[in-house]
């Protein structure tokens, strides 16, 4: 990332970028923020511990968040030392009283609050040995102490009981779903979505095959999958499906197959033909680049709000692809890979949104932040 001078909100465009609030978890620090177009802070939640990976408002007007659980915790579990590692997952009001909790210390990533009320979730598993020596793919000699990771996704009710549980091992082909070459062996899968689609069945990426699934929720079958091959994706983050039927899906480009020079992009995909049908990459494309994390999220106006992570940038593009929003993290936290300013995603709500209704969104009771973060934008 290059140095920047500016902070907060660098470019609007009031005319083209879709009105609203937009919430972030940086990585580095224990808070959560609403802010304005203007970059200004409307709305704050202050947590004991840093996000696993980020937050959702649910129409009601709580915060779904990840926290990381302590750490001797987690290693006394024997849980593994891996990236996007939570352990909680907890729901507060608008006033920051705990409505909810759930504890895992092999939690990571992502989550989905689910029409029945429970909640679906990414853990880290072990897989069999004897699976695991089959599994192909990945820097040779490299595994976690002899050991080699995947993924489980449950289904937890709000009582904590694990009602459906879907084990990556048992479904993916030990060749066919091989590591990416330049991958440690300590991570078969590396999942870091699990959505819920309407007809129920769950909707997953994973990182280090390159893949995007879908898996049947009655049979635990891997019904359609796209990804690997040719280069098409490169550890990439955060698939979901838009109204339209199509999956937008963020395309790190870490590790892309065949380039000299990696670069980002945000494809929206249609998984009936497997056809690319609208692209997004930055122009250089060099200026949009994140090798790890980030999302990106299709707004009611047309335009796609994306979360560039290690730029520590959000910004917002029409369907052409011009930048009509642009804001750079200000709050900076140290995490094992130093002192960032990352969040691993950010959304957009309109002043519609139902979990914003009622809700006081006010800027005066944040001015000492907000003279300190929300530069003067520039309006186009």
């Amino acid at each position: 990332m290059r140095r920047r001078k500016e902070y907060g909100v660098t470019f609007y465009n009031p005319s083209k970028a879709y009105n609203g609030y937009t919430l972030f978890a940086p990585l580095g620090c224990k808070d959560t923020w609403l802010i304005d177009m203007e970059g200004r802070i409307v709305h704050h939640w202050a947590m004991p511990e840093r996000p696993g990976c980020y937050g959702r408002l649910l129409p009601n007007g709580h915060l779904l968040y990840a926290c990381r659980a302590d750490v001797e915790e987690r290693e006394k579990a024997g849980a593994p030392k891996l990236s996007g590692h939570g352990g909680i997952i907890r729901e507060v009001d608008w006033d920051n009283n705990l409505i909810w909790e759930y504890k895992d210390p092999f939690l990571h990533h992502d989550f989905c609050r689910m029409e029945n009320g429970n909640t679906m979730v990414l853990k880290y598993v072990e897989v069999p040995h004897e699976i695991m020596v089959k599994v192909k793919g990945g820097v040779p000699g490299t595994e976690d102490n002899g050991k080699m990771w995947c993924d489980a996704i449950n289904e937890v009710t709000p009582e904590g009981e694990v009602v459906w549980e879907w084990l990556s091992y048992e479904h993916l082909d030990p060749v066919e779903d091989s590591i990416c070459p330049l991958c440690p062996r300590k991570e078969w899968t590396h999942a870091n979505t699990c959505v819920v689609l309407p007809d129920g069945d769950v909707l997953t990426c994973f990182r280090q095959t390159d893949t995007v699934c879908i898996i049947d929720k009655k049979t635990g079958n891997i019904k359609w999958k796209w990804g690997r091959g040719l280069g098409e994706l490169a550890h990439p983050h955060d698939p979901h499906p838009l109204p339209n039927g199509n999956f937008l899906i963020f395309d790190n480009g870490y590790h892309r197959a065949g380039v000299e020079v990696n670069i980002s992009m945000v494809i929206e995909l249609n998984p009936k033909t497997k056809e690319i049908e609208w692209e997004y990459r930055s122009d250089p494309p060099t200026d949009f680049y994140s090798e790890v994390c980030s999302g990106a999220q299709r707004l009611p106006n047309g335009n796609t709000l994306i979360c560039s992570t290690t730029q520590a940038r959000i910004f917002e593009v029409t369907p052409k692809g011009e930048i009509v929003w642009e804001y750079i993290s200000p709050f900076y936290g140290e995490i094992e890979f130093g002192i960032i300013n990352w969040m691993f995603r950010a959304y957009r709500y309109g002043p519609e949104y139902e979990g914003l209704k009622g809700k006081t969104l006010s800027p005066e009771k944040f001015e000492s932040w907000n003279r300190l973060y929300s530069s003067a934008a520039f309006r186009g």
